[in-house]
């Protein structure tokens, strides 16, 4: 006996592509919600001030009388200026120092608590309190330590027969002690990033390289520092930047000095343009800054084909 079938309904190619888009529509939408506060963020504190500095840097304004057009001098400027170089010559030198030695310190601590020590949070708590600390507080607590005579920086030195220097205010070790303070300040940050990218680690390539005969060394440069590559580079990055736009340690420990010292690219913005009124070089000075980190970071992401490993 025949069994009668009912008809499955038919649906087009354009019916079906429209049920199939529906829910990428709703993921796209719930993207672009979560994305949008930060978006928007970015589009006024960071794009549009981008925008802004471009146009002040044509202009000749000092915020109480009306702009006028300028064309390119404000650029044409930069070059006969020995402060502006001075200034770019030591934010160079504080990157430069600062970035190694942080990173160094940040990735020893990361590696000493990832050998399982008890009580690990409180430990990283405990370390990555000077990061999460205001600046201008960690900066008063410095300048009382590298006070010459009664400070306790000279107070230890003086233990081992050592006569500690007048730290700010001596033409060698000012930026030194900047950078010091910086360090001590920021390797928290890095500490924790490189701590989570060696808890990510498979165990299986540290026994496998055991396996092999490989020692402390050479396990850490053939296993560990490949896997960690993509943490190592995204702190170095960060890092760079940030250091660029040095400012409020040297404004408040040294105020530039002793002289111009330990006076920074954007110390030497902020005076250009809010102690001399002259926006609009100010404005060019901050482009040119902008420039430099533009161009680091695109050499950094040139090289991480070469130097980072990511695990796929």
């Amino acid at each position: 006996m025949a069994v009668d079938t009912l008809p499955v309904a038919a649906t087009t190619p354009r019916q079906q592509h429209r049920a199939a888009k529906k829910p990428r529509n709703k993921e796209a939408l719930t993207a672009w919600l979560f994305i949008l506060p930060s978006l928007i963020g970015f589009l006024i504190f960071t794009a549009g001030p981008v925008v802004a500095a471009g146009v002040i840097s044509l202009l000749n304004w000092n915020l109480f009388s009306s702009p006028t057009w300028a064309g390119l001098k404000n650029f044409a400027r930069l070059g006969p200026d020995p402060t502006f170089w001075s200034a770019l010559g030591n934010t160079a030198y504080f990157t430069f120092v600062s970035v190694p030695v942080t990173i160094v310190v940040s990735l020893a601590l990361a590696l000493l608590l990832n050998q399982g020590l008890k009580r690990i949070a409180v430990f990283r708590s405990l370390l990555l309190l000077p990061y999460a600390t205001i600046t201008v507080a960690v900066a008063f607590v410095w300048i009382w330590l590298y006070i010459p005579h009664d400070g306790l920086v000279n107070a230890v030195l003086g233990l081992v027969g050592i006569d500690g220097p007048q730290w700010l205010i001596s033409d060698g070790w000012a930026m030194p002690a900047l950078i010091a303070m910086s360090v001590w300040k920021s390797f928290g940050f890095g500490m924790v990033v490189f701590l989570a990218g060696l808890q990510a680690i498979p165990q299986q390539l540290y026994e496998a390289a055991k396996v092999d005969g490989s020692n402390a060394l050479q396990t850490f440069r053939n296993v560990t520092l490949p896997m960690l590559s993509p943490a190592l580079f995204f702190v170095v990055v960060t890092s760079i930047i940030g250091s660029f736009q040095v400012f409020d340690q040297a404004l408040i420990m040294t105020n530039g000095g002793p002289g111009s010292r330990t006076t920074t690219l954007v110390m030497y913005i902020y005076r250009t343009g809010f102690e001399n009124y002259d926006q609009g070089y100010a404005a060019a000075q901050s482009l040119v800054l902008f420039g430099f980190i533009v161009v680091i970071t695109a050499a950094q992401f040139l090289l991480q084909r070469r130097l980072v490993h990511y695990d796929n």
